[in-house]
């Protein structure tokens, strides 16, 4: 089984925008428009819909005023409301793919041209279900993924993959970036620190004798154990995981004392969440951390964009050559990893690389009438209103879609060669850590 400026320097840049992309030759994405040009396969790498806090509430108390609200589900199960977002959202799949003439719009035919792999979880697995169900109702698709509880290699590193010489780069990596000392975090997101503060007060900004405040957590910054490289602890990852509950409670439709003790509006919500990215960002994103994590997902996108490709079968590439839609479903750190290794990054909804619940990465394989091939990526994700409504998605009212660039082989129409993506690949990745792969130092065909 397949697994894991000034004003003048403005109007300069929408000069050189206008010329690059001038607006009668850009698709609704952004993409530059080449009616030559044919979608073959689509790649999502998506994470799980919204879940429940992962940890107990009784984790959570120590640092707010007033106790946290229970749910309705165990904790890190997808929520009903998280399954119906992802349902809607597999519908807008269908209806995007429709529009690419990549699928047909009605029955269950094509279904058997789309290969679903979720991780083990209850929320993956939950997840690729609600995305089935969406984009083929009343139709039979299976969703592949290993039994609850055992570790799926495509999503997660193994413990024995990570040395102690890897632990030793990791840990200097982190500090050269962190100026060597993890209490600058602390004064690097003090804003955003003190926002929450203000939140897990109960809105008073004096924290009562019981709680926890989050600048009173120690910082370290040391070798992690199993598969984390690094350790590295104090107010930014302990805000990162209750800003994340506060994003949690909002997407899922809370409200009144459920929903951050009525104490967070959507403005508030997106200044704490800058804290959940800015972990994210240090412990995930840093390139050598990023390469260990995301090396088995990357080979495994190569070889299915691949297999496509050439129309043959590619050891170890999930699904068939004749398939057109792939859904590896994952979680925020998958999504992080690959982003991190690649060196990727977007704005979206008015967040900087930000992996909201259902959210994903989009690799597209296209074919030019004379039969080369690009990959362009694209980053999608529903709006936190989107979310919180559970709205319905069409082609009229979508969710957010972004262009992503990829770094050393995007061009200026975001296309990249399929040569040369597999080499950005190659260099993001170590082939003989890849559990299962097989050896990628044969010259791409492309």
């Amino acid at each position: 089984m397949y697994r894991a400026a000034s004003a003048s320097a403005t109007f300069c840049i929408l000069i050189l925008a206008s010329t690059v992309f001038p607006a009668s030759a850009q698709t609704p994405n952004g993409k530059a428009k080449d009616d030559s040009e044919k979608l073959q396969f689509v790649v999502y790498l998506s994470r799980h819909g919204v879940r429940s806090p992962t940890g107990k509430t009784a984790q959570y108390n120590l640092y707010a005023a007033a106790p946290w609200p229970e749910w309705d589900v165990p904790p890190g199960h997808l929520t009903p409301h998280g399954y119906k977002l992802m349902t809607l959202f597999g519908a807008y799949d269908r209806a995007r793919l429709v529009a690419d003439g990549l699928l047909a719009p009605n029955g269950c035919t094509d279904a058997a041209h789309v290969t679903i792999l979720a991780d083990s979880d209850q929320r993956t697995r939950e997840t690729g279900k609600a995305i089935a169900e969406g984009m083929f109702p009343g139709c039979t698709v299976s969703v592949h993924a290993l039994p609850e509880g055992t570790n799926d290699p495509l999503f997660h590193s193994l413990p024995t993959q990570i040395t102690p010489s890897d632990r030793a780069l990791a840990l200097a990596a982190v500090a050269g970036r962190i100026g060597g000392d993890p209490k600058n975090l602390t004064e690097a997101y003090r804003p955003q620190l003190a926002v929450l503060e203000r939140v897990l007060a109960g809105c008073s900004g004096a924290p009562p004798p019981t709680r926890t405040s989050l600048f009173d957590v120690p910082s370290s910054l040391g070798p992690g154990k199993g598969d984390h490289p690094v350790e590295l602890r104090g107010p930014l990852s302990v805000a990162s995981t209750l800003s994340e509950n506060l994003l949690l409670e909002y997407t899922d439709g809370m409200s009144g004392s459920n929903l951050a003790w009525n104490c967070m509006d959507q403005p508030t919500l997106r200044s704490v969440m800058q804290l959940h990215t800015a972990a994210a960002d240090f412990a995930q994103r840093t390139p050598v951390i990023a390469r260990m994590y995301a090396l088995n997902l990357l080979d495994h996108v190569l070889k299915s964009l691949e297999q496509s490709a050439t129309g043959k079968p590619v050891a170890g590439a999930p699904g068939t050559p004749g398939g057109r839609v792939l859904f590896l479903v994952g979680h925020d750190t998958n999504i992080a990893t690959v982003a991190g290794a690649l060196g990727l990054t977007w704005i979206i909804d008015g967040r900087r690389d930000d992996t909201p619940p259902g959210g994903a990465l989009v690799f597209e394989l296209w074919r030019s009438a004379a039969g080369a091939y690009s990959v362009r990526m694209e980053y999608t994700a529903q709006t936190l209103d989107q979310m919180r409504d559970a709205s319905a998605l069409t082609l009229d009212s979508p969710p957010a879609r972004v262009p992503v660039f990829i770094p050393g082989c995007s061009q200026p129409d975001q296309s990249c060669n399929l040569g040369e993506f597999s080499a950005a690949v190659h260099r993001a990745i170590d082939p003989a850590r890849s559990a299962g792969s097989q050896d990628r130092s044969r010259k791409s065909p492309f």
